[in-house]
């Protein structure tokens, strides 16, 4: 029971003070028309010995002021107090169990009393506090039933007598034991009937809430690492998650992204990406008819819960996937659901070792609601950021296309009048013709930065069959603009690799030769492209100064002293290749650049 009651429980959403309110409203509302109807019935059918004494009457009379003055009060009152609350709730108790002294049956209308305070349990709170109220009724009728065989009639009289009241006819009825205990039964049954619907029910109304909470926190500036963050998180709390972590894949590419979030002592920590290696992307983002997965680990492996893409529970499914997704991920217990980010991205989200988890099956139907509500919000972060990404494309785009239609020719203008101007001087002032020179110098240099930074903010689309004709023209311009000799040799007449594997092949090419001009004093460049031990090799080279460095240093070394273009190491590490420099100090450099095979049909 343990497990199920924290269960019931922390998905609760509280409620506010104005849903409270309305809440009392309706049961005053129900209270007055009920007590109503049962002096209604009363005064239609006395015959039937429905009343055993006329003091049911009063009662009825007394409870009916009552109700009136609480509907009153609720609807007047600026806000309804828990101890407001508890103190009606216990009288609506108390009002049926004596009622119940002069009514002749437990089957007549005066029953309801005892339904109705339980509908109130149920509305107000849960499955536990409606038990309680039949419970408490329960009692209430067992100590009334031996209060009565204790001769409570008796005492009533001799009170009466003291107070110099007449007896009207003061007549209690004495319960049958056999009919006090099966009305105990219906009591109970009901009680718990009513509070497990209404359990549910404000169960289906806090997931709701969870889901509208999650979406709601969704906000385009926070982008998609600050959208995942808010989900994992919320997911990680729910379930008290010693982690979690999601493994996405985008369509038209071969790598898969991992996001993780761990507890923290004050909460989640923050988001980490890291790149899953190749030999383990099957391990997160394995094949298998299992949308939805539970496993918790015993003796023998792993018990398991799988349920299809529309709910189904799976029992003929191979859960081969768990023992390697082990040897890379440690947990005793672990939940995963597939993710769907429009046709572009799928994933799983898989939650280790979680503490707080009620009936599998209704978690994983939940997990799969919650992703198929998340996914679409997700994946609209997504398009509205590559939105504004490709509207500020077309703008730098607009803006290049100033500067080369404004500021590039002006200064070209105005270099060349100043060539003319220092062949004019001649010899005849020397320190005149430097200074002019220099100054053609400077303009010539902002012009190339200025061509750089039009090639930089242009967005390009270079596919596997352009791709070698915009490496052969990007090398041909800068031999034009730069006077540097440059030559691209290649040795492939395809190019086996994705889209986006192209453009970022293509910005490492510019960025080489923006950082040969800049830095190296190179009089010749080649460029060649080329396929060594099955995979795809750039080398560039050059006859300048080289590094500050002698000798060659791999990736991996690089990475660690923090040498070479931290740009170019970027840009190969999301290309999955490796990067290695030779530099001679003094004689030149050489750039190598070598990216993984066979992607083309995944990329």
């Amino acid at each position: 029971m343990i497990p199920r009651y924290r269960d019931l429980w922390r998905f609760r959403a509280p409620l506010s003070a104005g849903e409270i309110r309305r809440t009392e409203r309706w049961l005053a509302t129900a209270r007055v028309a009920l007590t109503i109807a049962a002096e209604f019935a009363l005064w239609m059918e006395p015959v039937r010995g429905v009343a055993y004494s006329r003091w049911l009457y009063w009662l009825l009379t007394v409870y009916l002021a009552h109700a009136v003055v609480v509907m009153l009060l609720v609807r007047f009152r600026p806000q309804s107090t828990t101890a407001f609350r508890l103190v009606v709730h216990a009288a609506d108790i108390v009002w049926p169990v004596l009622i119940s002294l002069f009514a002749t049956a437990q089957r007549g209308p005066f029953f309801l009393f005892f339904v109705f305070v339980m509908l109130a349990a149920a509305y107000r709170w849960g499955l536990w506090e409606t038990v309680g109220t039949a419970a408490s009724a329960v009692a209430l009728l067992w100590a009334e039933a031996f209060a009565v065989r204790a001769g409570l009639e008796p005492a009533a009289d001799q009170w009466l007598k003291m107070m110099h009241l007449p007896r009207l006819g003061v007549s209690v009825r004495e319960m049958d034991p056999q009919q006090l205990f099966m009305s105990s039964v219906y009591l109970l049954v009901l009680g718990f009937l009513l509070g497990y619907m209404s359990e549910n029910q404000k169960k289906v109304r806090a997931e709701r809430a969870v889901i509208t909470r999650v979406l709601s926190s969704t906000r385009i500036e926070a982008g998609l690492t600050g959208t995942m963050q808010q989900i994992l998180s919320e997911v990680m709390s729910i379930y008290g998650a010693s982690r979690v972590l999601s493994a996405s894949q985008e369509a038209h590419s071969y790598r898969v992204f991992l996001a993780e979030v761990n507890r923290g002592a004050e909460g989640s920590e923050a988001l980490r990406w890291r790149e899953a290696l190749p030999e383990r992307e099957k391990v997160y983002l394995f094949d298998s008819a299992a949308d939805a997965i539970y496993a918790a680990r015993n003796a023998k492996g792993f018990n398991t819960v799988l349920l299809d893409r529309d709910g189904g529970r799976l029992r003929d499914v191979s859960a081969g996937f768990l023992a390697a997704l082990a040897g890379v991920e440690k947990f005793d217990a672990m939940v995963s659901v597939a993710l769907v980010f429009g046709t572009e991205w799928s994933g799983r989200v898989f939650l280790f070792d979680p503490e707080m988890m009620g009936e599998p099956e209704e978690e994983l139907r939940f997990l799969q609601e919650f992703a198929q509500q998340v996914g679409p919000a997700i994946y609209n972060v997504y398009l509205m950021r590559r939105l504004r990404e490709r509207a500020g494309a077309v703008e730098r785009a607009r803006f290049a296309r100033e500067l080369h239609d404004g500021a590039i020719q002006s200064l070209i203008a105005v270099e060349m009048q100043l060539d003319v101007l220092r062949r004019q001087s001649g010899t005849q002032a020397p320190v005149v013709n430097a200074e002019l020179g220099r100054i053609q110098k400077l303009l010539r240099e902002e012009v190339l930065k200025l061509r750089e930074l039009m090639q930089a903010m242009k967005s390009f689309e270079v596919d596997a069959e352009r791709l070698l004709g915009f490496i052969s023209d990007t090398v041909e311009r800068f031999r034009r603009e730069t006077g540097i000799a440059a030559e691209f040799v290649t040795e492939l007449e395809q190019v086996g690799l994705s889209h986006r594997a192209c453009r970022e092949l293509a910005r490492i090419v510019q960025e080489s030769l923006v950082n040969v001009r800049k830095h190296s004093g190179a009089h010749h460049v080649l460029v060649r492209l080329a396929q060594r031990a099955g995979y795809l090799q750039l080398t560039v080279e050059d006859d300048g100064k080289g590094f500050s460095f002698s000798g060659r240093l791999s990736h991996a070394e690089l990475e660690t002293t923090g040498k070479g273009p931290a740009v170019l190491r970027e840009r190969v590490r999301l290309l999955a290749g490796e990067l290695a420099i030779e530099s001679t100090p003094g004689h030149g450099a050489r750039l190598e650049v070598r990216i993984p095979p066979g992607r083309k049909n995944r990329g």
